[in-house]
C-alpha cells in the first residue's frame, strides 16, 4: 500500500479546508473553486485524493505524519508437552482422588496428588 492510499479522518479534512481557506483569502481560488474543492474536501477518503485537489497550489499543503507499519505481535509459544501431560495428569489424578475419598471415606487419599506431582517433577528433569 502506497502512502496515497492510507485514509484519512476527520482531523486531516478540517486542516485541509483550513488551509483551502488560505489559499483563498491570497487570492489563489475564486469562491467558486473554493465551494467545489471543499466539497471534495469532505468527500475524500485518502491521502491521494487530498493531495490532487493541491497539485495546482503553491504552499502551505496538507502534511501527514509518517505512519509506521504495524508491528507483528510476537508468536505466542505453546506449553511443552511435558507440560501438558504433566498437567492432565495432575488433574485426572484430582478426580481420582475425589471419587476415592467418597468410595474409602478417608481424606489420606488426597495425598496422591502432591505425590503424582512429585513423580512427574522428577521425570521432567531427567
Amino acid at each position: 500500500m502506497s502512502e496515497r492510499d492510507i485514509r484519512i479522518g476527520d482531523a486531516e479534512r478540517e486542516h485541509a479546508l483550513e488551509l483551502l481557506g488560505t489559499h483563498l483569502g491570497e487570492g489563489r481560488l475564486s469562491v467558486d473553486e473554493f465551494g467545489e474543492r471543499s466539497a471534495r474536501v469532505a468527500t475524500a477518503k485518502t491521502r491521494g485524493d487530498l493531495y490532487g485537489l493541491f497539485a495546482d497550489l503553491p504552499a502551505p499543503r496538507p502534511r501527514f505524519a509518517r505512519v509506521e507499519p504495524p508491528v507483528p505481535a510476537p508468536a505466542r509459544r505453546a506449553w511443552p508437552v511435558e507440560f501438558r501431560v504433566g498437567s492432565a495428569a495432575v488433574t485426572a489424578v484430582a478426580i481420582v482422588s475425589v471419587v476415592l475419598f467418597f468410595l474409602a471415606k478417608t481424606p489420606l487419599v488426597f495425598l496422591l496428588i502432591p505425590a503424582v506431582m512429585l513423580l512427574i517433577g522428577r521425570m521432567g528433569r531427567r
